[in-house]
């Protein structure tokens, strides 16, 4: 057996090198990989023995030689091909052993320019991998060091690699080289400002299998962009509790990005991808009383999501009730000591986000849904809004604290599955209603749980109303200020409405749909 190793990640390949000079293996090994070895007392061969020419264009061009590629490629039943190999002198190569030269961690890590980047790109090893992994009726193509052990313990027990073992690998060698191109093609997109290129690749690495998916008799698995960098969580660590369903991470993702957006702390509650309270103010023991009185019983069972690191005493309001889970960009010792002992309760702490190097870029800033055959593509739903597109269209303005209610309401309505309406009061929500047919319904349904509290509140829709009635509900109801986008072709009427009972309504010229 002849061995060919070209690594930049070289966990394990001494100990995979020593083991194949045991097997009675001929290794070969490109310069750093050599040198790598040699260090820990390992002798192998050089590729230059193979193809009697030493490395050119900077090193870039070390294994690109019929030596090599005539080894790796020959089918070993097509005995033609064989003897094409032996009256040129060129033995076949059996074990291919490559990992690319990583390109999103490093642009991820520090600020690098279009010239350093483009020298980064490793081509040499995505196409001896690539070649590799063609040929695999014959060939070994290894691209990770998490399959050394596999190789070794086959030939230990059965003297070669089996045929199922080299087509598993020949797989992920792909779909390793797929990715790598992938991510590379992703940053010069995004440097050349092209958000939807004309052939989209979707790049994701395993986080971990899943206990099941949404319901037990599905099959799951978690991924995590490898472009995105931002803290998140598929980089969540876990603190402790089992590690979270399928169910779990979907809610945690909705309280943490929620909650993620607001700048003072604040407290959020999911369920089923839906906030059932949102709260700001300057204590977060303070923001988390306020989440859950909006609708304590929906509460019940949820996922808490906050922005700030927990404290021991929000922590100890939060061990008084039942949850699944909780989700913080860090937690105390106190609040660990606390939260730790309950049973069945996860917590998780998502990383910061990191200072220098590219962050977010290719699918990281876009939105996907899902339809039979494809997908839908679409740039992410941002909250942004200057204040001076607000538009008050009615006689009477907000006042001060109207206005922070109804920007706070606006910054939570974007959340909200639509029909989406959020009632709120002192930076804090009192009653939403999601993810129903009729505006007017999802009106009823955030009034219904807000009760008396709905009085002087203030009401965000995500979408503009087609029809007064809602307005007019939410003003029998006390509401005294909205906060929507206005486009209607009845706004006149909606405005109408809101001038008769002294509202002050705001349009601010976008609307947050969220199916």
């Amino acid at each position: 057996m002849r061995a060919l190793l070209s690594v930049a990640n070289r966990d394990g390949i001494s100990t995979f090198a020593r083991e194949l000079l045991t097997f009675g293996a001929d290794v070969y090994a490109t310069d750093g990989t050599r040198e790598h070895l040699a260090a820990d007392g390992i002798e192998v061969a050089s590729v230059s023995d193979l193809t009697a020419v030493p490395p050119l264009a900077g090193g870039q061009v070390k294994t690109f030689h019929p030596a090599i590629y005539g080894g790796i490629l020959a089918r070993r039943d097509v005995p033609e091909q064989l003897d094409e190999l032996g009256a040129h002198g060129i033995g076949p190569i059996d074990l291919v052993v490559v990992n690319v030269k990583p390109f999103a961690p490093e642009v991820g890590r520090r600020l690098i320019g279009l010239d350093e980047a483009i020298e980064m790109i490793d081509v040499a090893g995505a196409a001896l991998l690539g070649a590799a992994a063609r040929n695999a009726g014959g060939v070994t193509a290894v691209g990770s060091p998490a399959h050394y052990q596999t190789i070794l313990d086959e030939l230990r027990e059965i003297g070669q690699v089996s045929p199922e073992t080299r087509q598993r690998l020949a797989a992920d060698a792909f779909g390793t080289i797929a990715a790598y191109f992938a991510e590379i093609a992703a940053y010069l997109n995004q440097i050349s400002g092209n958000t939807f290129p004309a052939r989209l690749a979707v790049v994701l690495e395993k986080v971990t299998d899943l206990r099941y998916g949404e319901n037990p008799h599905q099959q799951a698995a978690f991924y995590r962009e490898t472009t995105h960098r931002s803290g998140s969580i598929a980089d969540a660590g876990q603190v402790a509790g089992e590690p979270p369903t399928f169910n779990n991470l979907l809610d945690l993702d909705a309280a943490y990005r929620v909650a993620s957006d607001y700048t003072a702390p604040t407290v959020v509650i999911a369920k089923h991808t839906d906030p059932v309270g949102i709260a700001s103010a300057d204590e977060l023991v303070e923001a988390y009383r306020k989440a859950v009185e909006t609708d304590p019983v929906a509460a019940f069972g949820g996922i808490v999501g906050v922005n700030r690191e927990l404290d021991g005493p929000t922590a100890r309001e939060i061990a008084a009730s039942s949850y699944e889970a909780v989700i913080a960009p860090g937690f105390s010792q106190a609040a660990l000591g606390i939260l730790r002992p309950k049973q069945g309760l996860e917590l998780l702490d998502v990383p910061p986000d990191p200072i220098e190097g590219m962050r977010d870029y290719g699918i990281a800033n876009l939105d996907f849904k899902r339809v039979d055959g494809g997908l839908l593509v679409e740039t992410l739903d941002g909250a942004d809004l200057e204040r001076g597109r607000l538009q008050v269209v009615t006689r009477r303005k907000p006042t001060l604290d109207e206005l922070t209610d109804l920007l706070f309401a606006w910054r939570a309505v974007r959340h909200v599955r639509s029909n989406a309406i959020v009632l709120a009061r002192k930076t804090a929500t009192i009653g939403i209603g999601a993810a129903q047919a009729s505006r007017n319904v999802s009106v009823e349904i955030a009034l219904r749980r807000a009760g008396d509290r709905a009085k002087l509140a203030v009401m965000a829709s995500d979408a503009y109303f087609p029809f007064p009635d809602g307005i007019q509900i939410a003003a029998n109801a006390g509401v005294t200020a909205i906060i929507q986008p206005g486009g209607s072709i009845r706004d006149e009427m909606a405005i109408e409405v809101a001038d008769r009972h002294h509202l002050a309504m705001v349009f601010t010229g976008r609307r947050h749909f969220r199916h």
